[in-house]
C-alpha cells in the first residue's frame, strides 16, 4: 500500500504493474525490504515474529538478489527468519530454472518462502515438490466462494491436503 501525500491510499494494483513494466520493481522491492528491516526492532517489540514481503518475477531473475538482501540483513542486524518472501505461482513459471536457483539461495540463507495466489497459475506439481517453499497461500478466488461453490470447496480441501502431505503450511 502506498500512502501518497495528495492521492491518499493508492492500492498496489494501481502502481505495481507500472513498476514491473519499467523494471523499477527491483528498486521498490529493495526499498520495501530495507524499510521493513529498519522497522524490525519496533515490530518485534509489538510481538511480530515475521514479516511478509512480495517478490516479483523480475526480482526472481536477479541472481544477485540473495546477496543484496543479505547485505541489508547485516546492515540492520535482522535475521533472515524474520522474513517470509512471497512469490506468485506465475512469477516462478516465467523462468522456472532461474527462479528455482534464486529460491534455493534464499532458502539456504534462512528466509521462509511462500507461493502466493496458488491455484491461478500454471505451475507444475513437479516444480512444487522441488522448490524449497514452506507455505502455500491459496488464491482468494477459491476461498471466497467455497461456501457457495462445491467445486471451489473441493479445490481448497485438495490443495490443503496436498500441501500438508508435502510438509507445507497453508494459508487460505
Amino acid at each position: 500500500r502506498w500512502q501518497h501525500p495528495v492521492r491518499g491510499m493508492v492500492p498496489p494494483m494501481q502502481f505495481i504493474p507500472f513498476a514491473e513494466q519499467t523494471g523499477f520493481v527491483r528498486q521498490l522491492t529493495l526499498w520495501m525490504f530495507e524499510t521493513t528491516a529498519r522497522a524490525w526492532p519496533a515490530l518485534r517489540k509489538l510481538g511480530l515474529e515475521r514479516v511478509s514481503i512480495n517478490l516479483s518475477a523480475r526480482d526472481l531473475m536477479d541472481a544477485e538478489l540473495p546477496a543484496k538482501l543479505d547485505a541489508l540483513l547485516v546492515k540492520h542486524g535482522v535475521p533472515a527468519r524474520a522474513f517470509c518472501l512471497e512469490i506468485t505461482e506465475s512469477a516462478i513459471m516465467d523462468e522456472p530454472q532461474r527462479a528455482e536457483a534464486t529460491l534455493n539461495a534464499l532458502s539456504a540463507a534462512g528466509f521462509k518462502l511462500s507461493i502466493d495466489d496458488f491455484g491461478t497459475g500454471y505451475s507444475s506439481l513437479a516444480y512444487l515438490k522441488r522448490l524449497p517453499v514452506d507455505e502455500l497461500k491459496i488464491d482468494k478466488s477459491f476461498v471466497m466462494s467455497m461456501e457457495s461453490d462445491l467445486d471451489d470447496a473441493v479445490i481448497v480441501k485438495s490443495t490443503i491436503d496436498l500441501a500438508h502431505n508435502l510438509g507445507l503450511t497453508v494459508v487460505a
